[in-house]
């Protein structure tokens, strides 16, 4: 194999694997589309598999415009339900909580009634 067909092989693999990304970007975004009837995303995925490149270049000219917008609003959408579950998972427990939970652990034999009285009086401060 000389240069120009190592080349040659470099520039095609390239072309191939940016295509592949286009197509999984476009198939992600038929489907984050919530405005599109479902079978009109069906023949989007048809013509995607008889004519792929025709197909995704005339995807991209009609509807290429949204696809940021939509891969904003659900990168958006994605930080938001993130920050809900932190808040929810790290809330602080109120004191009656705290004690609650202390006093399963004392019942358990877990801590001793020392630690309780450390962690009750933590709780109530």
């Amino acid at each position: 194999m000389n240069f120009w067909e190592t080349l040659w092989s470099i520039v095609v693999f390239f072309l191939f694997l940016s295509y592949l990304i286009l197509l999984f970007q476009i198939i992600g975004d038929l489907f984050r589309d919530h405005t599109q009837k479902g079978w009109v995303k069906a023949i989007w995925i048809f013509f995607l598999l008889v004519a792929p490149i025709i197909t995704a270049l005339v995807y991209l000219i009609v509807r290429g415009g949204g696809m940021a917008q939509r891969a904003a609003e659900a990168a958006k959408a994605a930080q938001r339900d993130a920050e809900t579950y932190i808040r929810e998972v790290a809330r602080p427990l109120s004191p009656a909580e705290q004690i609650s939970a202390a006093k399963n652990l004392l019942d358990e034999g877990t801590i001793t009634a020392e630690e309780y009285a450390t962690l009750k009086a933590k709780a109530l401060a």
